[in-house]
């Protein structure tokens, strides 16, 4: 028996705002609208408060002569012609050469002592642990102190330096060292250089695909090495080894020629690489405690060797959880070089947050232009660092 059917009526949508997304879009509206107005709040009342007390704002001093010398430049630069833009870029270079250099040094002690510590070597694995324990807590600037006054401080003075072939000299007043001088046509050597690690990437690439398809395996390393080494070598004598030395050689006082490494930048190298690594050493540790023990016996059962499995299993699957960790060290690197000020290494903050700003007294132009410099380093080292992981992660069938 067919039964009509009864029509229900449908109830309405109701009022705007009682739609969730409409709520959360005008919240955020209002969250924006507030935060902007308090940034315009502090822009005019800072504006206002300068004009009040006569002082211009700008980046016009940049170009205005410096005239005071820095102690290490890795650009052209001059006390009677260079101007505080100048000063900005050399800053900025000895920033960038101290953070990559703690990078390269603390990565690899890191790694090491990270390695240590899983010693079936009992006495190894202790050592490393006390590394770890010691230097992870120690404040770092006692360290760059402690490098710095107690122990390069005290090295002997130019008349008396410690000498190793009559070459390299190593004294109060840092490193002095053969420098290298490139001559006409020199050039060809680094673009041979570049040339061969392009070759080594296609090299790999073209290995994997041909083990994936057929299981034959190529000699990658020793072709690598020797595309490394044999072009840009093969390069620099076909182009006459244009390339000369600068020895260093005692005049008076001090030395003349060569190459000189302050102490102030030696100093905060050890300083900031053995902080580091100390906290990257117990990064490994847990990265390769956490890949799972069936993996280590499933190699063993198939007799692979320990350095192969460790190399081939155990720190790939590691590195997915040691990368994110270790983003967050290089950056806490590449801040804590700011405390190079403390022992007068002329980075960034010391030659334009502190001489160019007592001298122009351009606070606001001189500590947005610093901040500015810090964020942008580390946002790239981030990006970089996060499409590595990006590769390194599973990817999805």
């Amino acid at each position: 028996m067919l039964r009509p059917s009864v029509s229900i009526p449908r109830r309405g949508r109701g009022p705007l705002w009682r739609d969730p997304a409409v709520r959360a879009l005008f919240f955020q509206v209002m969250l924006l609208a507030m935060v902007l107005g308090a940034i315009g709040f502090l822009i005019h009342n800072t504006m206002t408060n300068l004009d009040a007390r006569g002082i211009r704002t700008g980046f016009e001093f940049l170009d205005h002569r410096a005239g005071f010398p820095v102690s290490q430049t890795l650009i052209d630069y001059s006390s009677n012609t260079s101007t505080y833009g100048r000063t900005f870029l050399v800053g900025l270079a000895n920033t960038l050469l101290v953070s990559a250099l703690g990078i390269v040094a603390a990565t690899i002690i890191g790694f090491l002592v990270g390695l240590a510590r899983l010693s079936p070597n009992w006495l190894l694995a202790r050592l490393a642990g006390v590394y770890v324990e010691i230097f992870r807590n120690i404040p770092l600037l006692l360290q760059i102190l402690f490098w710095y006054f107690a122990v390069l401080r005290t090295l002997p003075s130019p008349r008396q330096s410690l000498s190793l072939l009559d070459s390299f000299y190593l004294n109060v007043r840092g490193l002095i060292m053969p420098a290298p001088e490139a001559q006409a046509g020199f050039m060809a050597t680094p673009l041979a250089l570049a040339a061969a690690v392009v070759g080594v990437i296609a090299l790999a690439i073209i290995a994997r695909r041909r083990q994936a398809a057929t299981g034959q395996q190529w000699p990658v390393l020793p072709l690598s090495l020797l595309l490394l080494i044999g072009l840009p070598l093969a390069t620099f004598w076909m182009t006459g080894a244009p390339l000369e030395w600068s020895t260093p050689e005692l005049s008076g006082f001090n030395f003349r020629g060569g190459m000189q490494v302050l102490p102030e930048l030696v100093a905060l190298w050890l300083a900031l690489s053995i902080y580091t690594a100390a906290f990257i050493a117990e990064i490994v540790r847990s990265g390769i405690q956490s890949v799972p023990h069936g993996q280590t016996e499933a190699a063993r059962s198939l007799s692979l060797p320990g350095r192969l499995t460790m190399r081939r299993i155990v720190i790939p699957q590691a590195m997915r959880v040691m990368v994110p960790q270790v983003t967050s060290q290089y950056l806490n690197l590449i801040k804590n070089s700011s405390l190079a000020t403390a022992i007068g290494y002329p980075d960034l903050v010391a030659v334009f947050a502190g001489t160019t700003l007592n001298q122009t007294g351009q606070a606001i132009e001189v500590m947005t232009m610093t901040m500015l410099v810090y964020l942008s380093i580390s946002l790239i080292v981030s990006a970089l660092m996060n499409l590595y992981n990006a590769r390194m992660s599973l990817k999805e069938r």
